[in-house]
């Protein structure tokens, strides 16, 4: 099965091309380019390398959140309309998920946290290596992960644009946390190409892929803090 993942769910943006689990080609950027500007030309470079066009690919797969609202909506769009175009059954991956599969240590607990401005993450936990979950995906506040971390016996590694700023939040009153590596830190396609093979029985038709922002956009909040004053 050939699989092409997306992701551009924050500053980073990724493309990677696999067959089964072997990754064929990938991009990874990280340049401050807005992701409107540096996806698609992104996804041919790494069709041509992998010798494939879009019309070879068996099964679509994006994190489609949670991120930045726009990012998100950028690699769903994608996907959607690459899908769409060629009648191919396409898959959503959670943002976080894709984090904690970078955290290649044994026998510990991985943590994905994602930056999400004023203090808060979203953030997801999960066994490392089974990726067995042990919470949803959600936004919270980073003091309020302390009783979390400190439940578990395990070493607690952070991963994540978010993880530097919860590390050091989090430091002092949780002794067992600790950081991954820098090239374990960010969301990465290739990590997206193997979970979507994981999860192709659950792939669907183009029309159902939707984004997951987990909380309303600044706009939206906004919006509704007017309205509640009007009442």
């Amino acid at each position: 099965m050939k699989i092409l993942a997306i992701d551009s769910s924050a500053v980073s943006c990724s493309v990677a091309v696999s067959e089964d689990k072997q990754i064929l080609a990938a991009q990874f950027v990280n340049n401050g380019l807005t992701h409107s500007q540096t996806l698609m030309p992104m996804v041919d470079a790494v069709l041509k390398k992998a010798g494939l066009s879009a019309a070879d690919i068996d099964l679509f797969a994006v994190t489609n959140g949670p991120g930045s609202f726009t990012g998100v909506r950028i690699g769903v769009a994608a996907v959607k309309g690459l899908a769409f175009a060629h009648g191919t059954p396409c898959i959503g991956l959670s943002t976080l998920e894709v984090i904690a599969a970078n955290v290649s240590k044994c026998d510990v607990i991985a943590i994905a946290c994602m930056d999400a401005r004023r203090n808060q993450v979203y953030t997801a936990t999960f066994e490392s290596g089974s990726l067995k979950r042990l919470s949803a995906d959600e936004a919270c506040a980073i003091k309020d992960m302390t009783e979390r971390i400190n439940s578990y016996n395990q070493p607690v590694y952070l991963a994540g644009d978010g993880a530097k700023l919860a590390y050091e939040v989090l430091k002092e009153q949780c002794p067992r946390v600790h950081l991954v590596d820098e090239s374990e830190l960010y969301q990465d396609a290739r990590r997206a190409c193997a979970l979507a093979y994981e999860y192709k029985d659950k792939a669907y038709e183009s029309a159902l892929l939707v984004p997951r922002y987990l909380r309303l956009s600044q706009a939206e909040r906004e919006l509704k803090k007017r309205k509640d004053k009007s009442l």
